[in-house]
C-alpha cells in the first residue's frame, strides 16, 4: 500500500510540476516588450504573488515541530 502511495505521488508530482513549469514559461513569454506594454509595478505584483503562494504551499510539506502546551503555575 504504502509503494502505491510512493508511485501515485511521484507521477502526480512530476505531472502537476511540469504543466506549472510550462504555464511558467508561457508567463515569461509576456516580457516581450514588443508585443506587450507592462510597468514595473505590474511585474512586481506578478511575481510577489507568486512568490508568496509557493510559500504557502512549501508550508504544506514542512513538519514542523508544535510546541507543547505550558500548563499555567503560579
Amino acid at each position: 500500500m504504502k509503494e502505491k502511495k510512493s508511485e501515485n505521488f511521484k507521477r502526480l508530482a512530476e505531472n502537476r510540476t511540469n504543466k506549472i513549469i510550462d504555464m511558467m514559461n508561457l508567463l515569461g513569454n509576456l516580457s516581450n516588450k514588443s508585443n506587450y506594454s507592462y510597468s514595473e509595478e505590474q511585474v512586481n505584483m506578478i511575481f510577489n504573488t507568486l512568490e508568496e503562494e509557493l510559500k504557502k504551499q512549501k508550508a504544506k510539506f514542512i513538519k514542523e515541530v508544535k510546541p507543547k502546551k505550558k500548563k499555567f503555575r503560579l
